[in-house]
């Protein structure tokens, strides 16, 4: 008799199987939840299989870096990296490879540079390990020396004022050691590089020498970019290992000490280079662009290896991998590999103004630049209005990412994704462990040598995940 009671009572409106379906209804999503996220995790297992059995990043870089060597914006050697990266992005199959133009300014460093304590009680004449920075000007043709004022920071030069006429000036700030994060160490101490050697030419110094940034004492000097602005003509600025930026503080400390400085660097004006990109068309969301980049340039010692081969080879892994593995996305993936980060920004800042020139939409911007080591995670960020709304998924990728120990923390992106902030998408960076980055950045042990073919290839495989995620799911989807 309960049947005909439940059927009538149901006939009669007194009992509602909304309940019913909105269980049903909820377990159905939960199967389907299931089924995606095991797809989600035998797909990205088959993604860390084919970059570590075929680690092909390794053997790409291995020419970059090696073969073709490093590769300044304006070089040859330069022009050599973009036609080799151009190949490479056809053959592996893109739906369309380009060079984008954009004009960089070819800084050329010349003969070897010396630094040499003069004539010193305590140690007699000594050469220091040098490398001048990108932007320095040259001296005279036979060098030019000097007394030396040591300093901690730009505030401390501009408090000395006119007593610095006619000085060599030494800023010698170390890197804060106790930093977790070594990247919080460089930017802690890397003012004094990029805007030092132009705040003590504006008060009549003859020439700069730097503590190379790094937190290591040794006997590499590490060069990078300093800036001289228009109002100021630029001097001879060179960096010294930290070993010898220890020795020359300890002169100045027991007596007047001074410094021979001789270079030959050049500004070689204007050169008209190339941004290297290609895409895969998306099936369903051609508009919405997902990019993963590095940039091609390189310091003019070692081989570029690390900063930043590493971070080109993996974006233009991201393309191999998905082709091999026949995976057709639902939007526009494209590899992007930007010129002159490293002293101008030509590249990103082109890259970004022809993008919004032409409406586009980058829906994710992702970029490699801190390192071949082994991946970490992803830091990320985005427009304030958005930034709440493009995240909301950040739990559901770190969930199916956590068995390669990959985590996300809100954070920097990169200097050449960047200029994209303004399209309010999601920008992301690769987080490799950084703890030697700092001992091999923008120096000669910058090489093949200094990369692992495993760790290479997990960034690989971890930025290829990303993107699978980003593209399957989107991110507000």
């Amino acid at each position: 008799m309960a049947q005909p009671v439940f059927n009538n009572a149901f006939m009669n409106g007194k009992i509602s199987l909304k309940p019913y379906f909105l269980i049903i209804f909820c377990s159905i999503a939960l199967v389907a939840q299931a089924q995606n996220i095991n797809e989600d995790l035998v797909f990205i297992k088959k993604i860390y299989n084919e970059a570590l059995e075929r680690q092909q990043s390794y053997t790409w870089l291995e020419y970059l870096s090696e073969k073709i060597g490093n590769r300044i914006a304006g070089s040859p050697q330069n022009m050599a990296a973009i036609e080799f990266t151009s190949q490479i992005l056809d053959t592996i199959g893109s739906d369309t490879v380009w060079r984008q133009p954009c004009v960089v300014n070819y800084w050329y460093r010349g003969a070897k540079e010396e630094v040499s304590i003069i004539n010193h009680p305590l140690i007699g004449n000594r050469s220091l390990h040098c490398l001048a920075l990108g932007g320095s000007a040259s001296t005279p043709k036979y060098g030019l020396s000097g007394s030396v004022v040591e300093v901690k920071s730009i505030d401390e030069v501009k408090k000395a004022g006119s007593s610095l006429k006619d000085k060599i000036v030494f800023y010698n700030r170390p890197f804060d050691n106790k930093q977790l994060r070594t990247f919080n160490s460089y930017g802690g101490a890397v003012d004094q590089r990029v805007f030092g050697p132009n705040a003590a030419a504006k008060l009549g110094a003859k020439a700069v020498v730097i503590r190379s940034m790094t937190g290591r004492l040794d006997d590499i000097p590490h060069t990078g970019v300093t800036i001289f602005d228009s109002a100021v003509a630029a001097i001879p600025a060179l960096a010294l290992s930290t070993k010898d930026a220890e020795l020359l503080s300890t002169c100045i400390q027991s007596g007047p000490t001074n410094l021979y400085i001789k270079t030959s660097c050049e500004q070689r004006g204007p050169k008209q280079s190339y941004s290297v990109i290609g895409e895969i068309r998306g099936t369903e969301k051609p508009d919405e662009i997902i990019a993963i980049g590095g940039h091609l340039d390189s310091w003019d010692v070692g081989g570029g290896a690390h900063d930043d081969g590493a971070g080109c080879i993996q974006s233009m892994e991201v393309l191999y991998l998905f082709k091999v593995m026949n995976y057709k996305p639902k939007r526009t993936i494209r590899c992007v590999l930007f010129q002159n980060e490293e002293n101008g920004l030509a590249g990103g800042k082109t890259y970004a103004k022809v993008s919004n020139d032409n409406k586009e939409f980058h829906l994710a911007a992702i970029e490699s630049d801190a390192g071949g080591f082994t991946p970490q995670g992803f830091s990320y960020d985005a427009d304030s209005a958005v930034f709440s709304k493009l995240t909301k998924n950040v739990p559901k990728w770190a969930e199916l990412l956590a068995p390669y120990n990959l985590q996300f923390s809100k954070g920097g992106s990169g200097a050449d994704v960047g200029p994209l902030r303004s399209q309010k998408g999601l920008l992301l960076g690769l987080s490799p462990d950084s703890q030697r980055y700092f001992d091999i950045h923008h120096t000669e042990k910058d090489r093949i040598e200094a990369i692992h073919p495993r760790e290479l290839a997990l960034g690989s495989a971890a930025i290829t995940s990303l993107v699978y995620l980003i593209d399957k799911y989107g991110l507000t989807d």
